[in-house]
Order: C-alpha cells, then structure tokens, then sequence
C-alpha cells in the first residue's frame, strides 16, 4: 500500500478519536453537545444504550437515508459506517477516560466546553485533511445539497437547526426537560466552523502539501 495512503488512514483514525473526545468533553460539561451528537445524547438519558451506542445507529440510519436520497449505494457511504462504527465506540471509550472530570459550576461548565469545541474542531481538520471519507452528518449534507442542487455551506446551517430540533422534542417527550442540547449546543453551533477556520490557517496547508507531494 502507498505510504501516503496510509498517512491518510492513519489521519482518518486519528481525527475521528480527537473528534470523540470532544464530544464526551461536551458531553462532561453538561451544557449540551454539537448539533450532530444532540440526538444520541438525550436518547442516552431516555434509554438503557450508551451515548457511543446511539450514535452509531444514529449515524447508520443517516447513511441509509443518503442511500435512499440518491438512489444508490457508494464504497464512501460503506466507508462512513465504519467510520461512525468506531466514532461511536471511541466517545464510549473518551466518557470513561476522562469519568474523573466533573465540573462543580457554572464557569468550569463553560471552560470544559469550550475546551471540548477546541478539540472537536481539531479533529474535523484532520478528518478532513485525510480525505478518505466522512462522518455520516457531513455526508448527509453533501447528499441534501446533491440533490438540491445546493452548496455545502448553505445547506448545513439547515440540517444542524433540524437535528437540534429534534433533539429538543425527543428531550421534552423523553426526559420533560432540556438535556443534552442546550446553551452549548448552540455555542458549539456557531464556534466550532470559526476555530477550523483558525486551525487551517495555521498548519492546514501544510497538511496538504505534505500529502500532494
């Protein structure tokens, strides 16, 4: 196998458990996780499955629906349930390495989360930079715009308030009051682009001439 290529798997892997460590940094701060793990996090409250359980059948059902959107089965759509599978098993694994953190107020809520988008942000570059697949949610996106005829930035904005809003509805049915999408969710809505924005300026080309040469 080339070198390069499995810099880029090594990448892929390495994105994806940043990226799960993130979430379960979110997830310790309890003010509510990123737009795409909110779903997983409150039927994890509702229901006897794990936080990493709910987001790899979550994320299989949003490969599926991609599948039906474009009437066609892809070796990236294959890709991205493996990846989720692992995604979904490595939050598992983050939740109970760092079990000792729990924040006792309001302010370490916030230095816990914004320390979790940090991280996540981290791990979306290097996933990205692997270019080898995506997780489900990006790809979800992609299929939507495909469709649509639509940019990816145009229709992200849409997919995340969707999936917040049913987050915000299973929670009120399930639990009968807001947890796991909250101020943060928000927060993390809105900041995560940003701090990927900042990372790329610094080492993100370097990434890529690394892997293009």
């Amino acid at each position: 196998m080339d070198k390069k290529l499995i810099i880029r798997y090594i990448l892929l892997i390495l994105g994806v458990t940043i990226m799960s460590l993130g979430i379960a940094l979110s997830l310790k701060s309890t003010l509510g996780t990123p737009p795409i793990s909110c779903i997983p996090a409150v039927l994890a409250v509702a229901f006897p499955l794990t936080v990493g359980e709910f987001t790899i059948i979550f994320n299989v059902l949003l490969v599926i629906f991609q599948m039906v959107l474009l009437r066609k089965i892809t070796l990236s759509q294959i890709a991205q349930m493996l990846v989720c599978i692992l995604f979904g098993y490595m939050i598992d694994f983050n939740l109970s390495f760092i079990d000792f953190i729990n924040p006792t107020n309001y302010i370490s809520q916030w230095i816990l989360l914004i320390i979790s988008c940090l991280v996540l942000a981290f791990g979306l570059v290097i996933e990205v930079k692997s270019d080898i697949t995506m997780l489900p949610g990006d790809g979800a996106v992609v299929a939507i715009g495909e469709v649509l005829n639509k940019d990816w930035g145009k229709v992200k904005p849409f997919f995340d308030v969707t999936v917040v809003s049913i987050g915000v509805i299973l929670a009120l049915a399930f639990i009968g009051h807001l947890e796991g999408v909250r101020e943060g969710t928000i927060f993390s809505a809105v900041t995560v682009g940003f701090i990927i924005q900042f990372y790329n300026n610094i080492f993100g080309e370097r990434i890529d001439n690394y892997l293009e040469k």
